[in-house]
């Protein structure tokens, strides 16, 4: 995990001449090994304190938050872009997802420190503060893409799960359509400015673990050796959605039938696919699932025939289930301090191909559990 801290230099301070910003590579980032070769071949290390002095023009101002970016593009470079490409020489950054993640973990720091006035030198951060929105700025109207909304498709299971949401407690500057090339989405309903939030969610209508400790299905699942909680929720999902009474009907009526991703590849896809190292993992992937599959069903059925109906756990729905949880989960951390993996109606319609830039609104700008507000908040 990255780790972005603000810090005041005692040098500069004594003299009066700036502050500094600490940018951390930390141990228990699952990459730190690979991030930090890449740091190194870049003359940096896992710990990088940049200098920031009071009377900084726009030019040195531009350049040290060029250096906290080529430090940070490395800190929050993922897994898919480590193996599937390098650093984009011509254009400048890894992705879109990484840039403005980066920018982002930047400036949500440095506006912690302007909102709690945590630092006398207030002129930097605020100097800072504008070259990054600037940033951001230029940097979205370089890879914007204009949306071609297709009318013809009404989407009125996606409107009846937004009003739900709206009345169950969510606040949301978004819409779902259909776009041409790309599917259902959430686009903006009104011009949205770096910061603004665009979808706020409570925690009542999240789906998480803590949805199957309350039934009487975790009574079983709980002890079973090695059962993880996103399993949990997983098979506990796969019954839900059957349930004509549940809270949760217009999320499941809102699902696809079929996710289209490389689990469910047909013959013509993965004819195409062979020879491929990509086939190989995906049908290590499927060997894994049905492994999985087949140490639970069907004996949990025959087990427990009123917790776990046969006729819900097909093979066929499990991976179904599979597929929407590697489309649609997301981790959020919660106000107790934990990471959950979780399935979060509306917000799911944000989860667009890595390749584009509405990528970020999923993965990248602060997908953090607000203890005070007790909700999801996602900025743009």
């Amino acid at each position: 995990m990255a780790d972005v801290e603000a810090c005041s230099s005692r040098d500069s301070l004594e003299n009066g001449d700036g502050c500094s910003l600490v940018l951390e590579l930390t141990e228990d980032d699952p990459l730190f090994h690979k991030k930090k070769k890449l740091l190194n071949d870049k003359g940096f290390g896992v710990k990088e304190q940049i200098h920031l002095q009071s009377s900084m023009c726009p030019d040195s101002i531009s350049n040290s938050l060029e250096t906290m970016l080529r430090i940070g593009r490395i800190i929050h470079v993922d897994e898919v872009e480590l193996y599937f490409g390098e650093f984009d020489t011509q254009m400048g950054f890894y992705s879109p997802r990484n840039e403005l993640e980066t920018l982002n973990s930047i400036l949500a720091r440095v506006n912690t420190l302007l909102s709690h006035q945590m630092h006398k030198k207030m002129n930097v951060w605020q100097g800072l503060q504008a070259a990054i929105i600037l940033k951001i700025q230029e940097f979205g109207n370089q890879i914007k893409e204009v949306a071609r909304i297709d009318k013809n498709y009404t989407c009125e299971k996606e409107k009846c799960l937004v009003q739900w949401g709206e009345s169950n407690g969510v606040k949301t500057k978004l819409e779902i359509a259909y776009v041409g090339g790309a599917g259902r989405g959430a686009v903006a309903m009104e011009d949205l400015r770096v910061g603004d939030i665009a979808l706020e969610i409570p925690v009542s209508i999240i789906l998480s673990e803590d949805l199957v400790h309350k039934s009487d299905m975790y009574n079983v699942l709980g002890k079973i050796e090695g059962m993880s909680s996103e399993t949990m929720l997983l098979l506990w999902s796969m019954k839900e959605k059957h349930n004509c009474g549940s809270k949760f009907k217009n999320y499941f009526d809102s699902l696809p039938k079929e996710f289209h991703t490389g689990l469910s590849f047909g013959v013509d896809a993965i004819m195409a696919l062979e020879g491929t190292l990509l086939l190989e993992e995906i049908m290590q992937a499927k060997e894994h699932l049905r492994t999985q599959y087949d140490e639970l069903f069907p004996r949990l059925c025959n087990d427990y025939p009123d917790i776990f109906p046969p006729k819900f756990y097909t093979w066929e729905q499990f991976l179904w289930a599979c597929e929407l949880f590697y489309s649609n989960s997301m981790k959020i951390i919660f106000a107790d301090g934990k990471l959950r993996t979780c399935l979060i109606p509306i917000a799911g319609f944000l989860n667009h191909s890595v390749f584009h830039s509405s990528f970020l609104l999923r993965l990248v700008l602060c997908t953090l559990l607000c203890p005070v507000w007790k909700s999801e908040v996602i900025p743009h």
